[in-house]
Order: C-alpha cells, then structure tokens, then sequence
C-alpha cells in the first residue's frame, strides 16, 4: 500500500491574473495545512522557471492554488497533464467549460438546473449593430433588473447588478475592462447561496450550503475578502427540503461540467425554494473569509486533512486518462 503521509507537494500560488493576491492568500492557508499534517511543501510561482522545476524536481503533486485565468482557463492544467504529474482540480476540457459562464449555464440547463434568462455579448457587437440599438433590445427583451458580469472571471470583478436601465451602459464598459465578452442575466431575487462540492474519491459531495448577506447589500471583491464586510450564514438558512434541493442542484452541476476534487456552485434560491445556477468555480477562494473553507469546517472536517485528501485523490486519479 503506498504511503501518503508524507509527501512531496509544491503548492501554486500568485500568477499574474487580477486575483493574485487571494491567490497568494490561498496558497499560504492550503500550504500551513499541508505542512501541519508533515508533507514537504514547496510554495511556487507560475512563472518562467516553473515548468523547469517541476521537470526537474517531480513533486508528487502539484496542488494550484491559482484564481483567475492563470489557474482556472485549463492553459496551464494542460502543461500539467504533458508533464505527468497529478494535480488537486478539475482538468483541462472541465476547467475551460466551467471558465466561460455562458458555456457554463448552457450546460448545467441542459442537466436540468434552472438559469436566469441571458443574452451574451462581445464587445465588436456594439461596434457593428450600435450601442444604443443593442441596449435597448437586451432592456426590452430581459428588463431593467439586470445583471452584467464578464464572461469570463472570477471574485465578482467587473458585476454589476443594475435597477436602472440608465446605469446599463456603464456596467457594460465595467465588464468589458475584465473580458471581450460579457453576460447579461436577468436578476433574479432570493437569498444567495454558494456550495462547495467535495470529491475525496467517493464521488461528489455538497457540503453544508453557505448564505451570503453583504452588508452593502452586493457580494463585491471587498465583501469577499474584507472580514466584516459579509455575514455568513452557515448552514444556510434554508428548510430541510431546499436545502436537499440546493445540495442536489449543486451536484448536478459539478457533475455535468465535468468538475473534479473541489469546486464552488454559486446559486439564488428564489421565493418557491428553487435553485438558479449562477456560475461554476474551478477553484474556489481559500483564504480566511472563503466561503469554501467554512463549508468544510461546517461539514465537521479538518481543513488541512481536505486538503491533504485532496491532493491523495489527484495521485490516486493520475492525469492521463
């Protein structure tokens, strides 16, 4: 039987992305509960030296801990897979389909999660057919109760919740700085949920469903990452019933997407109790106000034997298959 308690593990953390430094937060958080359990932990940047490193050192896995596009597009879990070396998260083809959110919601529909009504949008689209023309058709088609997000991205840069058909052109400009092309939903009211699913080997687990109420009333980056500026309610504060409703809509989701180890569903329970897929995450935030680490603390589990099993799991599956 191999021995997995004390591995050589180097942990991904920092990269060049607009999350840089939740990731660099992350990593540090992931790499204490390694190391606390006696693995061998090597913190590295994904930068020029770092695919020589791992060809020459040979880790027994890589743990990313990489937000944003560096860590969650699939370009550099390709380069993981032609090296051979197991790796904690989703895989390639899973990690693009889950980055991009319309491909995203397509997807998890089709599996029978519902999703709000949305229309996306490059940016050469207001060039070609005019912006004045095009933001009337998505207000008369979709309401003014929207929501404008990049169509790629993470930790809510560039969202815009808009109540004014006024303020659309902006939240346009807002979500194009972070992508070409940007989603627009219509809102959808209810209480924001987000559950982190969980795969040791077993096949995937919702853990306890966590409630976000910011208190500025949107869950922005610094409501994500600022303690105090979001209550947490964990579990959610949900009825036996929606709450096995919610765990199953996030099953779905991860498994359609073909999701692996450890990821982030992000939902709005509306007044009926029923579930609205908002967006898949790769990989979800680790740091002290993370919603993910709180689920897993919820759950009655360790972080750092997560995180450990976790990277077990990656050696157990191997990458190439």
């Amino acid at each position: 039987m191999a021995d997995f308690s004390a591995l050589d593990i180097a942990v991904l953390a920092g990269g060049i992305s607009h999350e840089r430094d939740i990731s660099l937060r992350s990593g540090r958080r992931v790499a204490d509960g390694l190391t606390a359990l006696g693995h061998r932990v090597t913190v590295l940047e994904p930068d020029a030296s770092l695919l020589a490193y791992l060809a020459s050192n040979r880790p027994d896995a890589v743990w990313p801990a990489l937000h944003g596009a560096s860590g969650e597009d699939g370009a550099l879990r390709a380069l993981l897979e032609l090296t051979g070396i197991p790796f904690v998260g989703s895989r390639t083809d899973a990690s693009r389909l889950a980055w991009s959110k319309p491909a995203a919601k397509t997807v998890v529909e089709r599996a029978g999660v519902a999703t709000a009504a949305s229309v996306t949008l490059p940016k050469e689209t207001f060039r070609e057919l005019g912006a004045n023309s095009v933001l009337d058709t998505v207000i008369a088609g979709l309401g003014s109760s929207l929501v404008v997000k990049p169509a790629q991205g993470g930790s809510a840069q560039g969202v815009t919740i808009v109540e004014d058909a006024a303020d659309l052109p902006r939240a346009m400009v807002d979500a194009y700085t972070y992508s070409d092309v940007a989603l627009i939903e219509q809102k959808i009211v209810g209480a924001e949920v987000s559950v982190a699913v969980l795969d040791l080997g077993d096949g995937p687990v919702a853990l306890p469903a966590v409630e976000i109420v910011p208190v500025g009333g949107a869950y922005t980056y610094d409501a994500r990452y600022n303690a105090g500026e979001t209550r947490f309610y964990v579990p959610a504060r949900l009825s036996d019933e929606v709450a096995a409703r919610v765990s199953r809509a996030a099953e779905l989701a991860h498994s359609a997407l073909g999701l692996r180890h450890l990821s982030r569903i992000d939902l709005i329970v509306d007044a009926d109790g029923e579930p609205w897929f908002l967006e898949a995450n790769v990989l979800p935030g680790l740091t002290e106000t993370s919603i993910a680490p709180q689920a897993i603390e919820a759950a009655g589990l360790s972080l750092g034997e997560v995180y450990s099993g976790l990277a077990v799991a990656a050696i157990r599956d191997g990458v190439n298959v």
